[in-house]
């Protein structure tokens, strides 16, 4: 193996520098992932946009790639060996709270970055760490012990696996939060990759009537949400949004409706609320507001209406991502739109934000791709 690693590194608001980082020594309950794709979403364009704090980072919290070298503890406790690809989750919980051991890790402040200064999470943590190689926009990745990993199933290219995180966040989203299921409606808004993976958890759990919402410019992705299973698409640009929903339902409204537009400000929860059944309509919203002045408290209340936020996922939503990846039953690989090296990574970011290309729905960037 190389004596040094090559990654790309978040040092200010929008710049990232190429560095190379000491390949570390791994302890025996550790390992080294050679990063093979690392997926980028919106999140980390608003992390590239504002950090957080001032710390170099190494981004990349969607990370898939192959075991290149690992600890005989790491390989005992995690039934794996050098040559396994696996996708990596980002969170790295202690593994002692409560919440680790309720199965629910991503809550775990050992892995929370808003309130922990410490916290370890793939894309998230300083580079100045110990092990530093914490993001997969990097040649190698380190896997501590309470790493949690998942196994890529045979026939899953690595690209492919790359899709495990909207995806799983769509079942997590969609079926866990939400409550999805036989019969349910259902309106999603926004078909970008979050949305487009939430049509295909609703369809694979049997939603009656699946409707996706977008604007003109989203004209390809809403075809494509067609394709992979929603009945109805409604362009908000054209058309009178509740008015269309109404009609589709019968004047009835929706039982469900996933909230997965960005920047879009309170738009979509006053369109929610309102396209919601007349009583015990669930809305699971992924937004970061700030403020969200006069808020219809009055009528969400009146409605019965619950509302959920989405936050992450589940260990068994990624192995649910994994095993619909492997069944081949909807074309997923519609969704892996555009790809990067490396030395591209400020591009491959400000593409997933709307600058340049075209159509974009999920970008990868692949450390060892040669420009």
């Amino acid at each position: 193996m190389a004596e040094q690693v090559l990654a790309a590194v978040r040092t200010g608001p929008g710049r990232t520098e190429l560095r190379e980082f000491p390949m570390p020594d791994i302890p025996d309950d550790g390992a080294l992932l050679k990063v093979e794709v690392a997926g980028i979403c919106g999140t980390d364009v608003k992390m590239y946009a504002k950090p957080p704090f001032t710390d170099p980072v190494i981004m990349g919290h969607e990370n898939v790639g192959v075991i290149a070298k690992a600890g005989r503890t790491f390989s005992e406790r995690k039934g794996l060996v050098e040559g396994d690809r696996v996708f990596v989750e980002h969170y790295v919980g202690c593994f002692r709270c409560e919440w680790c051991h309720r199965g629910e890790y991503r809550h775990c402040e050992a892995t929370d970055w808003r309130t922990n200064p410490d916290a370890r999470r793939y894309g998230y943590t300083s580079a100045d760490n110990p092990f530093r190689l914490w993001g997969g926009f990097s040649q190698y990745l380190y896997l501590p012990w309470n790493s949690v990993t998942h196994r890529v199933p045979d026939g899953v290219s690595a690209e492919l696996a790359g899709l495990v995180t909207p995806l799983s966040n769509g079942i997590e989203w969609a079926l866990v939060t939400a409550g999805v299921g036989y019969a349910s409606t259902v309106l999603i808004q926004g078909p970008g990759q979050q949305g487009l993976s939430q049509v295909v958890a609703c369809k694979q759990a049997g939603a009656s009537l699946i409707i996706v919402t977008g604007t003109t410019r989203d004209a390809a992705r809403l075809a494509l949400a067609e394709e992979l299973g929603a009945d109805h698409v409604i362009d908000i640009t054209r058309e009178d949004t509740l008015q269309r929903v109404l009609e589709i339902t019968g004047g009835r409204g929706v039982d469900v409706v996933l909230d997965c537009t960005a920047g879009a400000g309170t738009a979509p929860v006053m369109l929610g609320i309102d396209a919601l059944k007349r009583r015990e309509g669930t809305m699971v919203v992924q937004g970061e507001l700030a403020a969200f002045p006069d808020f219809p408290l009055k009528k969400l209340t009146e409605k019965s209406i619950a509302l959920k936020s989405a936050r992450g996922h589940g260990y068994r939503a990624c192995e649910l991502a994994l095993e619909q990846l492997a069944s081949g039953r909807f074309p997923l690989e519609k969704l892996s739109t555009h790809s990067f090296g490396l030395e591209d990574a400020d591009r491959a970011i400000r593409t997933v934000g709307g600058e340049g290309a075209a159509d974009v729905i999920h970008v990868s960037l692949l450390p060892w791709a040669r420009a």
